[in-house]
């Protein structure tokens, strides 16, 4: 193996938090198709970012709290929950179709 073919090993089994034998092992078995590392890092990141959705809710929750209290509804506010909630369908739906065998 060339030192540029195995700093591209290192690279990629760094990318997937794994060691080498096993991107190796992993690459062989899976022929192509999205290894186990692979997936468990896109579920990994999928929660990651259904977490951060969360906390961008709460934010928005109290955005509406503020407009009880006046009592007027900005386009913006109504326009972003419309979109939160999009994304969190988007994201349920992503981890399901990846939790499928």
């Amino acid at each position: 193996m060339s030192p540029e073919e195995e700093g591209v090993l290192l690279r990629l089994a760094a990318e997937q938090r794994v060691t080498v034998p096993r991107l190796l092992v992993e690459s062989a078995l899976t022929a192509g198709a999205e290894t186990p590392s692979e997936r468990r890092n896109a579920m990994a990141e999928l929660f990651a970012l259904h977490r951060l959705l969360a906390s961008i809710s709460n934010n928005v929750n109290q955005m509406a709290k503020a407009t009880n209290a006046t009592g007027e509804v900005q386009e913006e506010l109504t326009a972003t929950l419309a979109a939160v909630r999009r994304t969190a369908l988007r994201i349920d739906e992503a981890i399901d179709g990846l939790s499928l065998p």
